[in-house]
């Protein structure tokens, strides 16, 4: 992006959403809705930054050679039990 801006083709007040989503290397790849990260690690580690922004985060304490159909169905489990708003803000107005 930097470089299309330093060679005139972009502008810099034209960088939006779309433009970043578009020079990333999963473009075209929906964004993910859950991310599992074994081991009970509670970080990213930089991975998929931007396209994790609405997904749902799983840390199983189980390791990822370890981790087989029967972990996978209870993050898909969990995961079917959450709400998700993807940015919105819970109504408070209902407790």
């Amino acid at each position: 992006i930097a470089c299309r801006v330093a060679a005139g083709e972009l502008s810099a007040e034209d960088i939006d959403e779309s433009v970043i989503g578009d020079s990333l290397m999963t473009r075209g790849i929906p964004d993910p809705d859950l991310i599992i990260r074994t081991s009970g690690e509670c970080r990213l580690s930089n991975f998929l930054l931007w396209q994790a922004s609405y997904a749902e985060f799983y840390f199983p304490e189980v390791l990822w050679p370890d981790f087989r159909e029967e972990a996978f169905e209870e993050a898909l489990r969990v995961y079917a039990g959450r709400d998700r708003r993807f940015g919105l803000v819970a109504d408070s107005s209902n407790e």
